[in-house]
């Protein structure tokens, strides 16, 4: 038997939205711990390119996948290549879009749910039965701080993350007979590629660092530790939790 319960080898992870932020620090920590990494990207980019670079330096045993989720054949395509070996699945990849409720158009509308809730769905009709063969699976949904605390400006987004929580809720009770768990974590302000702008504005960084009790905002390794835990047999009996990391900004 082995003792070290956070040793994932043997399991392949597929982290969505991998090549940079939250989900690079996820994908490199579970590989670390022994997992094979299914690394995902739109494109084949630099900093895809620079990340898979990295895995590799540090042995890692990975591949790469792309695709454009808000396109339904980019993610039918993406799930038939990665087969039935994903047994951790992690849906990090997300898109939004600050603007005023009133300023949305269909486009923007439908990029937004199709990124981010669509291709969960359908990564998950296809991902799913091969771990219920298996009877064991684990999905780690990367939520955000504004499905609990709706931000002015982004109101499709925090209602895609709302829904994407109620489906892991719900996917939880249903796929729990067949050792699948599923949680989310609920990251708050993250110093990443997509916050660096408004953490760069004068005017509205005193006003988010009051937000935070903590009085400090996170990186993305912050986020990576909890995502180990419960994509690891440490976890086992952990399944519809949902975990804010954000310095006490959900209270």
């Amino acid at each position: 038997m082995n003792c070290n319960l956070f040793d994932l080898s043997g399991k392949t992870a597929l982290v969505t939205g991998s090549s940079r932020g939250i989900g690079k620090a996820v994908a490199l920590l579970l590989g670390r711990a022994g997992a094979r990494v299914i690394f995902h990207g739109v494109r084949m980019g630099e900093a895809l390119r620079e990340t898979v670079a990295q895995a590799e330096a540090e042995k890692i045993a990975c591949s790469v996948v792309t695709g454009n989720l808000a396109e339904e054949a980019d993610v039918e395509r993406l799930a038939a290549e990665c087969g039935g070996a994903v047994d951790i699945l992690v849906l990090n990849a997300s898109v939004q879009e600050y603007m005023h409720l009133c300023n949305f158009d269909s486009a923007e509308f439908e990029r937004e749910i199709n990124t981010n809730l669509r291709s969960a769905c359908l990564l998950l009709k296809h991902l799913l039965p091969p771990m219920q063969e298996r009877k064991w699976g684990r999905v780690i949904n990367v939520g955000s701080v504004n499905q609990v605390r709706p931000a002015a400006r982004l109101a499709v987004y925090s209602a895609t993350k709302a829904a994407l929580q109620n489906l892991t809720l719900n996917a939880a009770k249903e796929y729990a007979p067949d050792g699948i768990t599923f949680n989310s974590i609920v990251p708050g302000i993250i110093c990443t590629d997509r916050n660096r702008k408004i953490l760069s504005d004068p005017d509205w960084l005193p006003k988010l660092q009051a937000m935070v009790p903590a009085g400090r905002f996170g990186v993305p390794e912050d986020c990576a530790g909890a995502v180990l835990l419960l994509a690891s047999e440490a976890g086992s009996y952990i399944t519809g939790a949902e975990i804010p990391i954000a310095g006490g900004m959900q209270l």
